[in-house]
């Protein structure tokens, strides 16, 4: 079995490169990256023999229809713009494959990729990804479910790559169209702008409790559609305090929607150069604590009696996953764990499937546990 896995040298996918050369069966691993420099230095450093090196360009399309079909998987641990892109040569290929978010676009590639006979799983990270499973476990024991309420509190610096700098201007921006359905509830996508819906929310002993707030999330999406009964379904989330606080001055202040600027002559996106200054301040790529927290409350029922089911992660400090390694983990673990659950003929189903409807629930919870992420469960009884 051979594995592809874009962008397999940057910030998140390089530890699932890194999970593929620990854990997997495959026999030939191709990482394609465009950073060259970066790509090389990671290869020498895992010294795994099926290895090898891409020059990659994500925007040559053709390129991909040319690559793909020598695969038995595509990893995609590119940002998330490229993710229909890739799902879309996936499918004309014939080549299953996943990714670390989704965009809704993807799942109207289903049924070309059941013609085809293979599978597309967007989202396979930690939010979305991780969560999705928890959602997935507790639907193992609760029917029907009511709601699902996922918080996540993404520990990591403000700008620690391009792509993740982007994400989080992204979750702050009210003009993002995504803004416009946030939440499910009473069978209807609501908007929410930034900084609404606050939780207090207690997450693993590296995070502790920290207030979330509602975000658009992929989960918001598809649990509705996997779980028809849902009254209720949101994501909400938070970065450390010191990323919550300049985002919302910058929120607050107007800066992240004002208008095209004059600036030294030339007409100047304001929204650009905010991102282009963020990532310039060193200050923007320091981090205190690197942690992933993730909870995760279902409410349905269980013999008739409503149950609420609460699933906490826990995973190793940053002193011993590597100091930044401690949230990139999080999110490159998963993403390998579902390639070889693929290759390994444990996801029955074609077409393009969210991770809780593709995905088995016990194998991928073994795997992580694994690695060490283990997941708390809890039940309490509702009236």
């Amino acid at each position: 079995m051979n594995a592809l896995v874009l962008g397999g040298a940057g910030a998140v996918a390089r530890e699932t490169t890194r999970d593929l050369a620990h854990y997997s069966d495959f026999e030939r691993i191709v990482v394609a990256d465009a950073n060259l420099p970066a790509l090389h230095a990671l290869l020498d450093q895992l010294g795994d023999p099926r290895l090898e090196p891409l020059a990659f360009d994500a925007d040559d399309y053709d390129e991909m229809l040319r690559q793909f079909p020598g695969f038995d998987v595509v990893v995609n641990g590119l940002p998330f713009k490229y993710d229909l892109l890739v799902n879309r040569a996936c499918v004309e290929a014939g080549v299953s494959g996943l990714d670390l978010s989704s965009d809704d676009a993807q799942f109207a590639l289903h049924a070309a990729a059941v013609d085809r006979g293979m599978v597309f799983v967007p989202g396979v990270g930690a939010t979305p990804g991780t969560t999705n499973m928890m959602v997935a476990r507790a639907a193992q024991q609760l029917d029907p479910l009511q709601s699902v309420d996922i918080a996540f509190a993404a520990f990591r610096s403000l700008a620690p790559a391009p792509g993740l700098l982007t994400t989080t201007i992204w979750e702050f921006n009210p003009e993002v169209e995504e803004r416009a359905e946030v939440y499910f509830q009473d069978g209807r996508w609501h908007p929410a702008p930034p900084l609404t819906g606050k939780r207090r929310v207690a997450f693993h002993d590296l995070i502790g409790e920290q207030e979330v707030y509602f975000v658009p999330h992929d989960e918001s999406y598809s649990m509705p559609r996997s779980y028809p009964s849902l009254n209720f379904a949101a994501v909400r989330g938070c970065f450390p305090p010191g990323v919550m606080d300049l985002m919302g001055a910058l929120l607050r202040s107007g800066i992240l929607t004002m208008p095209e600027i004059e600036l030294g002559g030339a007409v100047q996106d304001p929204l650009e150069l905010v991102r282009e200054l963020l990532w310039q301040n060193p200050a923007s790529k320091q981090n205190e604590t690197w942690a992933y927290g993730l909870v995760v409350e279902v409410v349905g029922e269980r013999r008739g009696q409503r149950q609420l089911l609460r699933y906490r992660n826990h995973h190793p400090p940053q002193e011993q996953w590597g100091g930044e390694s401690a949230y990139y983990k999080n999110v490159g673990i998963p993403l390998s764990i579902g390639a070889q659950l693929i290759a390994a003929g444990q996801v029955e189903s074609h077409g393009v499937l969210p991770p809780e409807l593709a995905l088995p629930v016990a194998p991928f919870f073994e795997q992580l546990a694994a690695r060490g992420i283990t997941i708390e469960e809890t039940a309490e009884a509702l009236s």
